[in-house]
Parts: structure tokens; C-alpha cells; sequence
């Protein structure tokens, strides 16, 4: 009995210490790991790089209290992905607008004449969704995303239509993080109304979808026209991703038929886009010509059907991504090329025009290509992609955002050397027609939004490549998320391993940096 005694109260002693240790390793409610000193010592860096010529709605003097109020804070041992990351939010907000009809984003921080009223474009449209699904203030987005329906498309000379769009796909997405069922249920209509707008003027028939390459936002392709109606990987991948988020809305909506309806429009669209679209011998998705004739190029738009993890998973379409690491594919000194490097006519469109996706750099294409990716690495088995391949591409395209010594995004760039095509056009300047911060976010980090009450994560760090980061701040289901790595548990003080707080309450927590997923604690009323 003495012996039992003495054991309970070792016992006792043991989980009092395991209690102790637990509670001081905790957040408290509405502590943050990072407190926003390296987003100040950034903002105060891109703020005196150059003059500020043009001033919407966040000025510079504003900008690192808006962003604290708005973004999450990461940061990690690669000051090249870290620097980037907070200069694509600080470019972001540069080309918030507040107007009559509302908030909204420019692609051009100048005005442009192919632009619409507000200086407003369609062609990023998805990309600005995707980046700004992270804000906090979601009220931006609300605005923006009704301007589109509810104010451009009435317009008798609307611009909506100018260029192909997967809106529908992002708004469902932007909902699986923000949970605002009312903003997007509420565009259900408008989202139907637009997919059958797509397939009344761009059906190429064979259930797939034809556009210029201009209104692909991509002159001067390789396999593309300012005439001829192409079926490209593009919009058909763009169609079967909007189908999807019909679907999905229209289940949330209490719509069965509807749901129904549109699955099967999206598995027609994947079996034509696998049928009609891959090439067998090249082992990779083309553009089929209006005469009914493959092109001869790979391009990077072969990728865009992993954006919305349309090709089935088998050994034979992922062969595709091995071109991304052969340099005379896709793989060049300064990020992926646009068309492989192999193809006779590479690069030789653009001193016609002055914009050329035959070959050059373009930040649009490279973050569907990298979301293609990052899709890859999580949904699929049969490929031999790695996480070191995603890592080593992002921190070039990373990289790549520079123009003499400083941070810089511009239009398209020279593969070889760096340089940004558009040269000094002050048009070019922070051009908001990609992504990047949702690639650090949702992919790298890995933070992958759910329907439910649950949040996972599947980061795509090399093993071994980071010892310690952090991403902060995230508003994630209303609640903020804190995702952590520390190896030795030196760096945060929040003990060894891989942790994810919700509102400072520890959800997860495991000794290697792999997989989680986790139960959203009940947010108290």
C-alpha cells in the first residue's frame, strides 16, 4: 500500500509538471508569435526604394499599419522568400482603389486604354481572389467580386467578357477560408448565368472551349491567334474548375439537381480535355488548333490542368512535370519558361508586339504552373516530383523579383539574364497580374482550406531544409491560426516540433514536420 501511495503521487507530481510545461509552452488568447518588427523593418525598406507616384487607398505611410491590421506574418531562414513575401503584400495593397461602385483592385498601377472604368482588368481577376482570400478585412473582396456582376458586366460596352476567367473557382475557394456562405451563395445565380455565357460564345465543341490567346491574356503564344478559335488547356481547365465550384455551391445551396448537373458537366470536360488535348507521344496537355490539329510546342499552359487537379492520376499525364526540370523544357536560369526552350520559334514573336508568351517569363503562368505543382506533390502517387522541386522553383521565382539590386515585379523578363522586357514603362511597375503570397501560404506552408470545422496542413518543405518559421496572424474560419516549425525549440520558445494554435489554443502537435490535420476548437460566442 505504502508502495502504491508513493507511486500515485509520482504520478500526480509527473502530470503536475506535463500541466505546468503545457501551459507555459501555450499561446494566450490573442498573443502572436511574431510581432510585426521584420514587417516594419521591410516596409520601411520598400517605402524609400523609390519615389511613390502613384497613391490609392493605402498610401505607403499607411502601409505597414495596414497590413498588420490585414495579412498574416511569416518568416523563415530563406530572406529571399521572406523578403518577397512582404513585398507582394505591399504591392498588393498599392492597387486597392476605393470608387463609386465599390472596392477594387487594378492590374496596372497606371491607367492602361484596354482597361475598363476604374482602370479595372478581368484577365488577374482570379489571381487577386486567391491573394486577397488571406486579408482580413474580407470586405475588399465582397466589393470587388460584386463589382464584376453587379456593376461592370451591366455596362453596355462591359470588359468582363475580354478575358478568360476562373472567378467561380476562386470564389469557392475564398469561401473554404473565410466561411462567408451569404457573399458567395448569393452569386450562385451569377455564377450559372456566367458559365452558360462561356458555353454559348467559346464552345469548340467536343465539350471543350476555344479562346484567342489574347483573351487568354497570353499574345503572341506559340500555339495561340488573335484569330483562329483554339481549344486550349487554358480554358477548358478554367470551365471544368467553374463547374466544380457550381457544384459545391449548389449543394451548400440545397440544389441537388443543380449539383448534379454541373458534376457531370465538369467529368464531360475532364474526359474531352484528357481525350482530346494530351498528346501521347509528347506526353503532355497542347492546344488543338480550330483545323483539328494538335500544336507541335509544349507550353506551360499544359500545366494548368493540375491547377484544378483535373487529369487523372497515373504515370502518363504526370510525366508531363519532369519537363519543368530539363533546360531544354521549361527550366531556365531565372525561373520556367512559357514554352519549352527546345521549340524552333522560341522567343522570336516579341518585337512585334512587345508582349511574347513564347518562351519569356510571365508571373501569371508561373503561379498556375507552381499551383499545379503543389497539387501534384498533395493529391497524386504516380509521379517523381519532389518537394525539393517546388521549393527550388518558388525561390527562383522569388528571386526573380528584383530590377537592379531591388525588389521588382513587372510584366515579363528574359530568362537568361533577369531582365524585365518592358524595360523603365513605368506601367510595368508592380504588376498585379499573378500570385505569390498564397503559394507561401497554401502551399509551401501548406495551409489547406476545408468546408468543415477542421483545418489541415501539408507543407511542402524539404525535409531537413528549414530548422524553424512561422506563419501568423492567419484569419481562418473567424478564428487566428499560428503555424509554427522548431526543430530545437530554441527559436520560439514553444518547445520542439511542429505546432498549430487556434486562438492560442495548441491543436496539433507532432515531432517531425508531415501532415496535420485538426479539429477547429468551438469559437465562444
Amino acid at each position: 500500500m505504502v508502495y502504491l501511495a508513493q507511486k500515485l503521487f509520482l504520478m500526480v507530481g509527473l502530470l503536475a509538471m506535463v500541466k505546468t510545461c503545457s501551459d507555459s509552452d501555450a499561446l494566450q488568447p490573442n498573443e502572436r508569435v511574431l510581432q510585426g518588427d521584420k514587417l516594419d523593418q521591410y516596409v520601411t525598406y520598400f517605402n524609400q526604394m523609390e519615389p511613390e507616384d502613384v497613391v490609392n487607398y493605402v498610401p505607403n505611410a499607411q502601409a505597414a499599419s495596414w497590413m498588420k491590421q490585414n495579412v498574416p506574418l511569416f518568416e523563415c531562414p530563406d530572406s529571399v522568400l521572406e523578403k518577397n513575401y512582404y513585398y507582394r503584400w505591399w504591392s498588393f495593397r498599392k492597387h486597392l482603389k476605393e470608387t463609386p461602385d465599390g472596392f477594387v483592385f487594378t492590374e496596372f498601377i497606371t491607367p492602361v486604354s484596354h482597361a475598363g472604368i476604374h482602370n479595372t482588368i478581368s484577365c488577374a481577376l482570379s489571381h487577386h481572389v486567391y491573394e486577397g482570400r488571406w486579408l482580413h478585412n474580407q470586405e475588399y473582396l465582397n466589393q470587388y467580386v460584386n463589382f464584376w456582376f453587379e456593376t461592370e458586366k451591366k455596362l453596355d460596352r462591359s470588359k468582363y467578357y475580354k478575358f478568360s476567367s476562373w472567378v467561380g473557382d476562386a470564389a469557392y475557394n475564398r469561401f473554404l477560408v473565410n466561411q462567408d456562405s451569404a457573399h458567395v451563395l448569393a452569386l450562385l445565380d451569377d455564377f450559372v448565368e456566367d458559365f452558360k455565357t462561356w458555353e454559348e460564345t467559346n464552345d469548340y465543341g467536343k465539350n471543350l472551349f476555344w479562346q484567342f490567346d489574347v483573351r487568354d491574356g497570353m499574345e503572341e503564344s506559340v500555339s495561340g491567334s488573335r484569330k483562329e478559335k483554339n481549344a486550349r488547356p487554358t480554358i477548358s481547365s478554367y470551365m471544368f474548375g467553374y463547374a466544380n465550384a457550381i457544384a459545391n455551391l449548389a449543394t451548400m445551396a440545397g440544389k441537388p439537381e443543380l449539383a448534379t448537373e454541373y458534376r457531370q458537366k465538369a467529368a464531360t470536360i475532364k474526359a474531352s480535355v484528357q481525350e482530346h488535348l494530351w498528346d501521347e507521344q509528347d506526353k503532355f496537355f497542347k492546344t488543338r488548333h480550330e483545323d483539328g490539329q494538335l500544336n507541335r510546342a509544349r507550353e506551360a499552359i499544359g500545366y494548368v490542368p493540375w491547377y484544378f487537379n483535373l487529369p487523372d492520376d497515373s504515370p502518363a499525364f504526370a510525366h508531363a512535370w519532369e519537363q519543368i526540370r530539363d533546360s531544354a523544357g521549361f527550366a531556365a536560369p531565372w525561373g520556367l519558361t512559357t514554352a519549352e526552350r527546345r521549340e524552333p520559334t522560341f522567343r522570336t514573336r516579341g518585337s512585334g508586339h512587345g508582349c511574347e508568351w513564347d518562351g519569356a517569363l510571365w508571373p501569371f503562368a508561373t503561379t498556375q504552373t507552381l499551383k499545379g505543382l503543389a497539387n501534384l506533390l498533395n493529391d497524386y502517387s504516380n509521379h517523381t516530383m519532389t518537394k525539393q522541386d517546388y521549393y527550388d522553383a518558388l525561390h527562383t521565382y522569388a528571386k526573380s523579383h528584383q530590377k537592379n539590386g531591388k525588389p521588382y515585379l513587372g510584366e515579363y523578363q528574359d530568362e537568361k539574364t533577369g531582365y524585365w522586357l518592358k524595360g523603365d514603362n513605368p506601367r510595368s511597375s508592380y504588376y498585379n497580374h499573378s500570385g505569390y503570397t498564397d503559394l507561401i501560404i497554401n502551399d509551401l506552408v501548406g495551409l489547406k482550406p476545408q468546408p468543415g470545422n477542421s483545418l489541415e496542413v501539408q507543407p511542402l518543405i524539404p525535409e531537413g531544409q528549414w530548422d524553424w518559421f512561422c506563419l501568423d496572424n492567419v484569419l481562418y474560419h473567424n478564428q487566428i491560426v499560428t503555424i509554427l516549425w522548431d526543430k530545437t525549440g530554441e527559436k520560439y520558445g514553444k518547445g520542439k516540433g511542429f505546432r498549430i494554435f487556434v486562438d492560442g489554443k495548441e491543436i496539433h502537435h507532432s515531432r517531425d514536420l508531415k501532415q496535420a490535420v485538426a479539429k477547429l476548437p468551438v469559437k465562444k460566442s
